[in-house]
């Protein structure tokens, strides 16, 4: 069968992404879905709905990652499988994620509405915590599944409350009783907006990275001396948000001074007591490198560790350092990579052999399976924010290159 002029349907996925950016909307047009919320909840009931419609058979497993499956001809084959995540950060976008998600669920629309059947099974999936943005680390559930990551460890996880993941995940009804472990996968495709500049810099609609910088998170924990702020002299204060002051520019300026090809950045800082006319006495803030060289952000780490550790030493401020989360940066399967860029050719869309710089679940399924994503621009290189957006005519594009992809893999034998 000739699949050249099969298309999706543009305007029902925009439909469908409107639906669920009311989920969680907030003022400034984006979307706040914090991992294992009611508005979570809510998102992937309406997920799971639109799955019983297509009759997928629907799995959730003991993580909360939920699968939608679509029989093949033969269903000994493993599956192609295509997802993403339906969490978002806090005052996030309306595309991040569950662009990945909504694009896989379009395709098997237009699959299903056509009476298309593929040789092997397509597996939709939605991945719990892939933010990490309320429970630490991120990926936490694609990492468990594949085998990367403890379960016990991931449930044991708090938030800034205390809660843990285990706890809100069964609150929300999402434990599953399928165990979250791997199982063979013929191809994994990961549709996203870009979240950089790149694409629109360039003019061109299709991104398809080689691969994804590895992912260093640490967490830092300052202790100092609380007291009035009014009677008490400058010298000899042991003010740990003044430390932490101090640790942040030197985060700030370790890419300039490693010479290197990376970026790190402080994202979140917790000050206490937090109160204008009290001295800080504690501070807990994060420490995120990334780049494509392993060694050089270990490199980059041990040199800002002992600066870290040189300015608390001086300002009096005890320090504890715990190194939260690894993951080596992530090479996509190069065959996978070119059918991205090969069908987007013949599809009529200009497209771009890339990076990506932000951590997509896609890094574990790379080390499950043949993997690959399929980018579309970010407005403004803009996301993690509610002004992130995307074109519908990018989204419709963007789409439309899954479909294609996953097609001919699903045919392969």
């Amino acid at each position: 069968m000739d699949f050249k002029n099969l298309h999706i349907n543009g305007k029902r996925l925009q439909s469908t992404l409107e639906e669920m950016a009311k989920i969680g909307a907030t003022p400034g047009g984006g979307v706040q879905r914090l991992t294992l919320t009611d508005e979570d909840k809510q998102a992937r009931d309406l997920f799971v709905k639109w799955l019983k419609e297509l009759e997928l058979d629907i799995t959730i497993d003991e993580m909360g990652n939920i699968f939608g499956k679509r029989a093949g001809k033969n269903n000994d084959l493993p599956p192609v499988m295509s997802g993403s995540h339906i969490d978002s950060q806090p005052k996030g976008g309306r595309f991040d994620g569950i662009l990945g998600v909504m694009g896989p669920l379009e395709a098997l629309r237009t699959l299903h509405e056509n009476n298309i059947q593929t040789e092997r099974p397509i597996v939709i999936v939605d991945w719990t915590n892939e933010e990490g943005s309320r429970f630490a680390p991120a990926m936490v559930s694609s990492g468990v599944w594949a085998g990367a990551l403890e379960r016990d460890y991931a449930y044991g996880r708090t938030d800034i409350n205390g809660l843990t993941f285990l706890d809100e995940l069964e609150r929300i009804g999402y434990r599953g009783k399928a165990p979250a472990k791997k199982w063979p996968v013929h191809a994994y495709y990961e549709y996203h907006i870009e979240q950089g500049p790149m694409l629109e810099r360039e003019g061109l609609i299709i991104g398809a990275p080689k691969g994804i910088l590895c992912l260093h998170w640490y967490d830092i924990y300052l202790e100092g001396e609380a007291n009035q702020v009014g009677p008490t002299p400058m010298e000899g204060r042991h003010d740990a948000l003044c430390a932490t002051a101090e640790m942040i520019l030197k985060v700030n300026q370790l890419p300039d001074k490693m010479g290197g090809n990376m970026v790190a950045t402080v994202g979140e800082i917790q000050n206490y007591p937090n109160s204008r006319n009290i001295i800080p006495d504690k501070v807990h803030f994060t420490v995120d490198i990334r780049s494509w060289d392993d060694d050089l952000a270990i490199r980059a780490w041990e040199d800002v560790k002992a600066d870290f550790e040189a300015i608390a030493h001086s300002r009096g401020c005890p320090i504890k350092i715990e190194e939260t989360w690894r993951v080596e940066h992530s090479p996509f399967d190069e065959k996978l990579v070119q059918r991205v860029l090969k069908t987007a050719e013949n599809l009529g869309y200009s497209n771009l052999h890339m990076v990506s710089g932000a951590g997509h679940d896609a890094s574990y399924m790379n080390q499950i399976a043949p993997t690959a994503m399929i980018f579309v621009p970010s407005i403004g290189g803009r996301s993690h924010v509610e002004v992130e957006a995307t074109t519908w005519e990018d989204c419709e594009v963007g789409g439309n290159v899954l479909l294609h992809c996953l097609i001919q893999s699903a045919n392969e034998n």
